[in-house]
């Protein structure tokens, strides 16, 4: 066997097959992905800002309708949804944690209670959304139908009431797709703790989707 053969027969020996030919090391690959992570956070973090401060313009206008609006929120269910993200935020926590001390059956366990407690965040949203549609609370103007007492302009709280949570909930559907792709190549045994990368990631995309609800709870539900 040639030198070039030897070099070549000993790199396919070490070689991870996770690592992708452009990166030198896995963990300069562990490093870049990280990096791109956060800066996709940073993109949904500037949204969602967007959003906080379009929020807080109209609250400054319509500070009574603000106050009044609120209160058709049903406040104990946006409080287990905190409660609830907040366990699955632990429960994602834990899993990674498994993931580096190669804990396999820890590690599954704690992304099926993480989707878990996605999927009961939505039934309770589906049930306050149920709740607003019947009561005619909708978004904008045009399909605002509410015929009780009111305040001018409460249609303008409702309209970033479901832009906001709207968009949460999508955020919170795509990370259960993720989270179920990870868990599937979890039970085919591919994380190790010399190679995490996508467990760690998903944490991340997971935990800001869980402090984005921390502020978006006192923010609707808890107006004074």
């Amino acid at each position: 066997m040639s030198v070039v053969e030897t070099i070549q027969h000993d790199h396919a020996e070490v070689h991870d097959p996770h690592q992708q030919h452009h990166f030198a090391t896995a963990e300069q690959q562990q490093d870049a992905s990280k990096i791109g992570m956060w800066l996709f956070l940073v993109t949904e973090v500037l949204l969602f800002g967007g959003l906080f401060v379009g929020y807080i313009v109209m609250q400054g206008r319509f500070p009574e309708a603000w106050k009044s609006a609120h209160h058709h929120l049903q406040r104990e269910l946006g409080a287990l949804n905190t409660v609830v993200l907040l366990v699955s935020s632990f429960t994602m926590v834990m899993a990674v944690q498994a993931a580096k001390l190669n804990r396999r059956k820890q590690l599954i366990g704690n992304l099926w209670v993480t989707i878990i407690c996605a999927f009961i965040f939505l039934i309770v949203k589906y049930f306050e959304y149920s709740h607003k549609y019947h009561e005619g609370l909708l978004p904008f103007k045009a399909f605002y139908s509410y015929t009780g007492p009111q305040v001018p302009g409460e249609f303008h709280f409702f309209s970033f009431y479901f832009m906001m949570t709207g968009l949460h909930g999508f955020h919170i559907l795509g990370g259960i797709a993720v989270m179920l792709w990870i868990l599937k190549r979890a039970y085919a045994g591919e994380f190790t703790s010399q190679y995490y990368t996508p467990v760690d990631l998903i944490g991340l995309y997971w935990h800001l989707v869980d402090l984005i609800w921390i502020y978006l709870f006192p923010l609707l539900y808890l107006i004074s």
